[in-house]
């Protein structure tokens, strides 16, 4: 096994390190294939990319298409560092998942509009569809033509960036999976969460306006009643593929 280059960006250890072993679990992963780097933390690696198999981002509370001087200094730094990664990736089309924040990284990375105008989806499920694109993609084979996945998210892709195609779709957000080149993917879904993940997640950002504080026993219930289990389907695949 090769190895994967995963970046966290959640300040929070409790959800970092939550986030860290449901990639590892879902992904066939051990923690020798992969090096962990917590951008609010530690720099990236001196020449991060060299060596690996591919590289899996995380999600987090941050968002690309907040003005500058709304962003905390651990936010600005963590989108900083993903942001300079992306035109090596893009352009030596490198293996790459982002999950949730991450596309919104690939999408700005492409030059598209990632905002909060149009499709946000509240904290919950979201039954994403595969699209002509996605029948034909090596991660996506043989998947049900309709799933649920895990969402919570403000922004999101305003317009399918130029040079990339869409694998996923929902009602409310038609760009829940893209593809830029043949290695290069990014979901606007958590691949790596379960009813467990999501409700440690819920916990911890419950004040930070994804949804009514109030409601997050409710949204707790509905998640451990969800029947999610393809998206980690894509995740493992990635590795399967990769490593």
């Amino acid at each position: 096994m090769s190895r994967f280059l995963i970046l966290q960006l959640r300040p929070e250890t409790a959800a970092a390190d939550d986030e860290f072993a449901a990639f590892l679990a879902k992904g066939g992963l051990s923690e020798g294939d992969v090096t962990r780097v917590r951008l609010e933390q530690e720099p990236l690696p001196d020449d991060p990319l060299a060596g690996i198999s591919g590289v899996i981002v995380g999600g987090g509370p941050g968002c690309v298409s907040d003005p500058p001087e709304d962003k905390s200094p651990a936010e600005a730094k963590i989108e900083a560092a993903c942001l300079s990664l992306m035109p090596e990736i893009i352009a030596r089309d490198i293996p790459f998942l982002g999950c949730c924040y991450g596309i919104g990284i690939l999408g700005h990375a492409l030059g598209g509009e990632v905002g909060k105008a149009r499709y946000g989806e509240a904290v919950g499920t979201s039954t994403c569809r595969v699209t002509d694109a996605g029948r034909a993609d090596p991660l996506l084979a043989g998947v049900p033509e309709a799933f649920d996945a895990f969402v919570g998210h403000k922004e999101a892709l305003q317009a399918l960036p130029d040079g990339a195609v869409a694998l996923l779709s929902s009602d409310a957000c038609p760009f829940q999976m893209i593809r830029t080149g043949a290695n290069v993917y990014a979901t606007q879904f958590h691949p790596e969460a379960d009813a467990a993940g999501f409700e440690t997640r819920i916990r911890i950002y419950k004040d930070r306006g994804y949804f009514p504080p109030e409601t997050a026993e409710d949204l707790i219930a509905m998640c451990r009643t969800a029947d999610v289990t393809v998206p980690e389907t894509i995740l493992a695949r990635f590795v399967e593929r990769y490593g």
